[in-house]
């Protein structure tokens, strides 16, 4: 079975554990992982998504934190900080360094991104072909009010400094990707949609990193015209996230919290949407025109209970 995955942050990165737990040697797994986050810090390229996906999928990762290198150390950016180095909210530790300097060098040698994911996978063994949505500059930015001006000034900033820094707690007005309209899929993303069995759409943010993927010219009409069967999972129970800011990017985006807001966001494919099926938690309902739904556990407690969610994925897209 081909299955292909559009994922983004830790919950993606914890969904394709599941998918990995659940489908067999013979099987073919690609996740095509979200660059919105992606930005420029001490001279060094950073991909939390595509990290975050390697590092946990490779066993790397810390687990409390959810992000990061397991057993990190932080002797950098405590030298960062007594030099004044800017930005001083974005902490980079010291094996992660490591990571950023091998791509960064690589980058600018003239490889592209997937490339470099490739390269870095050696290492870690994924289990999973890790596929950047874009070689291309793809930033997700946001529009706040300027906490610095007397009125009501705007001005867009990098999401990382909107999440990080501000912790969403400013006033936010909208997101934009920049550079969305002159990227293009990287190589392999679109045959990995065309050529799968099933695509599914993990529950990550609907709106920066699923959003963020889907802003990249191409990727809405490559899952539109699949043969395949789209399924999409929701990312809130009882209309909350269980991690992550996706009730603040919804709110500034007018949609609301739920399962079915979500869903409804998300559209029929046999409208003008995504999806031909949708998985909520068992104690959420929605109604989706033209898509459907079912309701069961969506809680990701193990990679264990992570597979049964996406055996009832694969059993909701007729492939199981």
């Amino acid at each position: 079975m081909k299955v292909t995955v559009l994922v983004g942050g830790v919950g993606g990165a914890r969904f394709l554990q599941g998918v990995r737990e659940l489908l067999g040697d013979g099987d073919e797994i690609t996740a095509v992982v979200n660059v919105g986050d992606d930005v420029w810090m001490h001279g060094l390229r950073i991909t939390p998504d595509l990290d975050t996906c390697m590092y946990t999928l490779g066993d790397g990762i810390d687990v409390e934190r959810g992000w990061g290198r397991r057993g990190e150390s932080w002797s950098v950016k405590e030298e960062l900080a007594a030099y004044g180095a800017q930005p001083d909210w974005f902490g980079l530790g010291d094996r992660d360094i490591a990571t950023h300097l091998v791509r960064t060098r690589m980058l600018r040698t003239g490889y592209p991104l997937s490339a470099v994911v490739e390269a870095l996978c050696v290492r870690w063994s994924p289990g999973v072909r890790l596929l950047p949505v874009t070689d291309d500059r793809c930033e997700t930015h946001v529009v706040i009010t300027d906490p610095d001006s007397d009125g009501d000034d705007r001005k867009a900033i990098h999401f990382q400094e909107w999440w990080v820094r501000h912790r969403a707690a400013v006033p936010t007005h909208g997101f934009a990707y920049i550079g969305a309209e002159q990227a293009t899929p990287a190589d392999g993303v679109l045959d990995a949609i065309s050529g799968a069995d099933v695509v599914l759409l993990a529950p990550s943010n609907p709106v920066v990193s699923i959003g963020a993927i889907l802003a990249v010219p191409g990727m809405r009409s490559a899952l539109r015209t699949t043969s395949a069967p789209v399924v999409g999972l929701s990312p809130v129970i009882a209309g909350r996230p269980l991690r992550g800011m996706a009730d603040e990017c919804l709110s500034v985006i007018g949609v609301e919290t739920s399962a079915e807001g979500i869903g409804r966001h998300y559209g029929a494919r046999s409208g003008t949407g995504l999806l031909d099926a949708w998985l909520v938690d068992e104690g959420d309902t929605a109604d989706v025109p033209g898509v459907t739904v079912r309701a069961v556990p969506l809680l990701m407690s193990d990679p264990s209970a992570t597979a049964e969610m996406v055996r009832a994925a694969l059993s909701a897209a007729g492939v199981a």
